[in-house]
């Protein structure tokens, strides 16, 4: 995936450095799929991939758990999932993915984050053709996975690409085959770290350090509010 993946990956893990905004974030993701398909981990799969995403950070099991029960709790909040399309500083394109029960509220941070930047709001769908929306499915590399023997299974689930980082597996494949991408990897016995839906740029861009530097506010910005769960972008 190149310097993009790089960045991403880089500036991921700076912005999600601070753990009392990480976690709330995903606490949301595992109420919201327990509450959508039950709160038994074997039988939702959306359910169980959240889990995996939350251990994959560390989060501890007793709020894992509380996560899982506040969906059935009579307060339980009707979280509604929307996406918001910006400029940002140098022209950059955003994908701003909210998990809100306050759609007013949401608008109206993002909206005011975007514009002290300089930037702007787009109507939604101005982006569709510059990104396509990938199922991702990442494991950690082991001596006993024969990665072409995988990459050869997992063709028949929907498998596009298939690359290893620094010991991580990261499978791409189209935004329809998450369910079947994430199935075939367990199917191979593969402990599934994290799986996600990412929005990819078709045609990526460059920009100077300093211009990443006023990005990156503008991001850190929009992650530290409660509602965003990601961020994507066009940087090469």
């Amino acid at each position: 995936m190149g310097r993009a993946f790089e960045y991403r990956r880089a500036s991921k893990e700076k912005r999600w450095d601070k753990m009392s905004k990480l976690f709330p974030k995903l606490a949301k993701s595992i109420t919201m799929a327990a509450k959508e398909g039950g709160e038994d981990p074997d039988s939702n799969a959306k359910l169980r991939l959240a889990i995996a995403n939350a251990k994959s950070e560390n989060m501890p099991k007793d709020n894992i758990k509380k996560a899982i029960d506040r969906a059935s709790g009579k307060d339980a909040a009707n979280y509604s999932e929307v996406v918001y399309e910006a400029k940002g500083p140098h022209g950059v394109l955003l994908y701003i993915e909210c998990a809100t029960d306050n759609t007013n509220r949401s608008i109206t941070n993002v909206k005011t984050a975007v514009n002290k930047s300089g930037g702007q709001m787009m109507n939604s769908g101005s982006f569709d053709f510059m990104f396509s929306r990938k199922s991702v499915v990442e494991f950690a590399k082991t001596e006993e996975l024969d990665l072409e023997e995988v990459e050869l299974s997992l063709i028949d689930a929907g498998l596009e690409e298939l690359s290893e980082e620094d010991g991580t597996v990261f499978c791409y494949g189209e935004y329809s085959s998450f369910s079947s991408l994430t199935k075939g990897a367990e199917e191979l016995g593969i402990e599934i770290t994290k799986a996600s839906l990412q929005r990819i740029p078709s045609n990526p861009s460059e920009f100077s350090e300093e211009q990443l530097a006023e990005i990156e506010d503008l991001i850190d910005k929009l992650e530290d509010d409660e509602d965003v769960q990601a961020v994507f972008t066009n940087i090469g």
